[in-house]
């Protein structure tokens, strides 16, 4: 799921799962990396949403977060941010870090 300005606040604060979101550009090498790996965990993992924010496009959401680097990925439950990582990494070790907070 794209995100930006108009929808982010609306998906993270109605979400009743843990919100992973994305921080990415299309020119970022690392971020290509990882996109295959988001989309395998979405169509594996129930209650998770994930969502991606395109830093080029919508940088007043990078700024509000203080992304410094990408990939970066946020892990929001109830509206709020529970984790935060950044960079390339396995499937396995990325599923780790949003794990503990499902269910």
């Amino acid at each position: 799921m794209e995100l930006n300005t108009e929808n982010f606040d609306s998906v993270i604060s109605q979400s009743e799962n843990v919100v992973v979101v994305d921080f990415w550009a299309p020119w970022c090498g690392p971020c290509k990396v990882m996109g295959p790996i988001i989309d395998e965990l979405a169509g594996e993992i129930d209650g998770v949403v994930f969502g991606k924010v395109n830093v080029d496009e919508v940088p007043d959401l990078a700024r509000q977060f203080n992304i410094l680097s990408i990939p970066t990925f946020l892990v929001f439950k109830g509206g709020q941010v529970v984790e935060q990582f950044s960079g390339s990494m396995g499937k396995e070790a990325f599923k780790e870090k949003f794990a503990k907070h499902i269910g």
